[in-house]
């Protein structure tokens, strides 16, 4: 008999000193060559969180197929590593361990990690340039790590690609949202700049995993 778990959306929150101490970061996120480059300033990479410890694979190169990105399919992107300090901190530790454990990942599965600074340098900033979209993955947390002089931002989820959201909220420092990506669908709000002539941003960790808990064995 195969037990699934039917939890298509969860809710919550990393504690302030995880929040302390992976915010900071953000500062220092590079800019790409990549068709987003300008205005998602991103690092990624791929841990495992093995015994409780997150474990750095050095896998730095990130790529969607087109029927899962219109928008950059089939590219192969590479990016900096996230910081040796944030991997090994508390705070990622904390993150990872509560998204394993609220998607019961195996001891040892690879999460993927992205971390992006989008920053509101148009009248509009396409926060999800793919528009509403799924990521071919069976578990993704988006966690808010915080907005400056922006609105907008708000995610939206959706139970199918023609329909309109269910839900809509603004992730604020900390919030995590966990989804079944291969369940729901998601997209963002584009941001704008509050005071204009002024940086706005938003940042955001974006974790990922395939699962095997959903799936039938042959």
């Amino acid at each position: 008999m195969l037990h699934q778990r039917e939890t298509t959306l969860q809710l919550t929150k990393l504690s302030d000193s995880a929040i302390s101490q992976l915010a900071p970061s953000f500062m220092h996120l590079p800019h790409t060559e990549h068709a987003d480059g300008k205005f998602r300033l991103r690092r990624y990479s791929v841990v495992a969180l093995k015994d409780g410890q997150v474990v750095d694979l050095n896998k730095n190169e990130f790529m969607q197929t087109d029927d899962i990105n219109r928008f950059q399919g089939n590219v192969i992107r590479q990016f900096e590593g996230i910081e040796a300090s944030i991997l090994e901190s508390d705070g990622m530790r904390e993150m990872c361990s509560l998204f394993a454990a609220s998607n019961q990942l195996k001891n040892g599965q690879e999460i993927e990690i992205h971390q992006i600074r989008i920053s509101a340098i148009y009248d509009e900033t396409q926060v999800a340039p793919e528009g509403v979209h799924q990521d071919g993955f069976e578990h993704i947390a988006l966690v808010g790590m915080g907005r400056h002089n922006i609105e907008g931002g708000d995610i939206m989820l959706y139970n199918s690609f023609n329909e309109a959201p269910f839900f809509r909220k603004v992730l604020l420092s900390g919030e995590v949202a966990m989804l079944a990506d291969n369940k729901l669908w998601h997209n963002a709000q584009p941001i704008r700049s509050v005071i204009e002539g002024t940086e706005g941003h938003m940042d955001v960790f974006v974790l990922t995993a395939k699962g095997a808990v959903n799936e039938l064995h042959s």
